[in-house]
């Protein structure tokens, strides 16, 4: 696990080469993700295991470029269907935090 940790770090840091704007707390939300989700993972199974060292690049990144393309105004309800393992709305929530998301899925 420590290679794929190491190789998670790396991609999480062109997030931030993306997104330069991003706040320290934004940083911090974003460096916590990948603990919670090896955590969240081993219980709930929220994505393929075999996919955990490409978090960022895979899962994050990807869901983060919606925010590239779209920008939400302060205030805006987004309701994510079919969210599964929280994509995209848990790192689109980060990167608007005057943006309320509701995430839902089949699956409790």
């Amino acid at each position: 696990m420590k290679d794929g940790y190491a190789d998670s770090m790396a991609q999480k840091e062109r997030i931030f080469t993306y997104f330069p704007f991003l706040s320290p707390l934004q940083k911090r939300k974003y460096d916590a993700l990948y603990n919670l989700y090896v955590e969240w993972n081993n219980r709930v199974n929220l994505i393929s295991r075999k996919d955990m060292d490409a978090l960022y690049r895979h899962h994050v990144l990807h869901s983060m470029g919606v925010g590239k393309a779209l920008s939400f105004v302060e205030g805006t309800t987004v309701l994510d269907v079919g969210t599964g393992g929280g994509f995209p709305g848990i790192p689109l929530a980060i990167l608007y935090p005057k943006v309320h998301f509701t995430l839902v899925d089949s699956i409790k």
